[in-house]
């Protein structure tokens, strides 16, 4: 099926971004003259009434919040198919999570964000809604008239009513950044919930790690030692398990930021990528997979001692076999193509990895693997890359299961180990989604070949 060229007055340009029930395109605005996001609900949901209903539930709930804080929604229709859609206004600058490809950010900086996040939070629980899902790729920038940037609070997809939250029955949101009460059916929430969520995206903006289970928190401080203890112990309060000490509110929690923030210099507000540390192409890509997603404990995880564990992604739409002990830490809300000199947009894409906070170091010995969907010339781009610190010792063509591709493999790595890499079309010539997938291993033997026959993507 080939995209519409319009949904109603609005002349679409290019894909955003796409996940398990919704596209979101840029188009014009022919009348308006004026750049906006429009969200259509996927096909395959388009005769679920109860996923039809949360669709429309987001709109209503971003209209009912009013605030400049949070995406502003223009329009709401219907295509000709029946399927709904709802037009909001375009964030230019990214999420937040790409702030992440270079690891933490400045203190000041990362205050500051989280400050804007928390207000954008406050702004909903005062009209009545609680976010439940509040991570960095839910935290929009757009570039203001005066050349400074805005933070919107986007994705009210979970999100409900405080009402309707004190009795939820159903666990929501995205593991690492969810809160106890909020992972456990029949418990109810408030908006203490998303004051868990935004300490996470704060803990995560200082360190560049999303912070472990509730109750196993590392204090940041033990990953970025020059953190102050005033900074610290803001962030901890707010990731209580116990929501009872936690901060009492969002706005209560901004506040304390910015009185922290103030002391340690404030963050540059125009908006442009700051010039921090440089990273090996291949470790920026990866680095946005999911920069702000859940760090979770794979679900698929095989029982009676099996030896390989079966992941996906969020979509749905990507699947993938690893060793068992590989699985352990898994990042899966998507990537930024950009990384590798592709059109930028958010696609498919996963991480998994026995450890990933030492996923970008080559020198560390880490064992996971990297999927992500592209479109492009990704062959020509994954061929272009190069690692110092590391020797090009094998190149190989690759069939199997659906794909077709060349395996280039990087032996010789500052601390031993691999690096795997390979960008993989369908095998029978027929257009469909190229896949870039890159193997991070040490010792034998080689697990590649098993890796790229077990991929699915649809």
């Amino acid at each position: 099926m080939h995209p519409p060229e319009r949904i109603g007055r609005y002349r679409l340009q290019q894909r955003l971004g796409s996940g398990a029930f919704a596209t979101v395109w840029l188009a014009h605005d022919d009348e308006l003259d004026a750049l906006v996001a429009v969200k259509v609900l996927a096909d395959n949901w388009s005769h679920r009434l109860d996923v039809r209903e949360r669709f429309l539930s987001e709109a209503r709930l971003l209209r009912r919040a009013g605030s400049s804080r949070v995406v502003q929604v223009y329009d709401i229709g219907e295509l000709d198919d029946g399927r709904p859609y709802f037009v909001m206004e375009y964030a230019d600058g990214g999420t937040v999570a790409d702030l992440l490809a270079g690891g933490p950010l400045p203190v000041a900086e990362a205050l500051e964000l989280t400050a804007l996040a928390a207000r954008g939070a406050a702004a909903l629980h005062e009209a009545g809604i609680v976010h439940r899902d509040v991570k960095p790729t839910n935290l929009l920038l757009r570039t203001a008239p005066d050349g400074g940037r805005r933070l919107l609070l986007a994705d009210l997809g979970l999100a409900k009513s405080l009402a309707q939250a004190s009795a939820l029955t159903l666990a929501a949101g995205s593991a690492g950044y969810r809160p106890p009460e909020q992972a456990e059916p029949n418990a109810g929430i408030d908006e203490r919930a998303d004051v868990y969520s935004l300490g996470a995206v704060g803990y995560e903006l200082l360190t560049g790690t999303v912070p472990g289970a509730p109750g196993k928190v590392v204090p940041p401080a033990r990953l970025r030692p020059e953190l102050d203890t005033g900074v610290e112990r803001a962030v901890l309060r707010a990731l209580e398990p116990d929501r009872e000490r936690r901060w009492p509110s969002a706005r209560a929690f901004a506040d304390e930021l910015d009185r922290l923030a103030a002391g340690t210099g404030r963050a540059d507000s125009s908006g442009s990528v700051r010039g921090r540390r440089a990273v090996l192409a291949v470790a920026a890509a990866v680095g946005l997979v999911a920069a702000g997603s859940a760090v979770a404990l794979v679900l698929h995880r095989p029982a009676g001692g099996a030896t390989e564990a079966r992941v996906r992604d969020a979509s749905g739409r990507i699947a993938v076999e690893v060793p068992a002990g590989w699985d352990r830490e898994l990042r899966d809300s998507g990537w930024d193509p950009r990384a590798l000199g592709l059109a930028a947009g958010r696609e498919p894409g996963l991480v998994v990895a026995d450890d990933l906070s030492r996923w970008s170091d080559l020198g560390a010995p880490v064992n996971g693997v990297f999927v992500g969907v592209g479109e492009g010339d990704l062959t020509g781009r994954v061929d272009a890359l190069a690692h110092s610190g590391c020797r090009s010792a094998d190149r190989r063509a690759f069939t199997g299961s659906g794909w077709r591709g060349t395996v280039r493999v990087w032996s010789g790595c500052a601390g031993g180990g691999s690096v795997t890499e390979t960008a993989l079309r369908p095998s029978d010539g027929a257009h469909g989604p190229q896949v870039y997938v890159q193997v991070r291993q040490h010792g034998d033997p080689d697990a590649t070949d098993g890796i790229l026959r077990s991929l699915r993507v649809t």
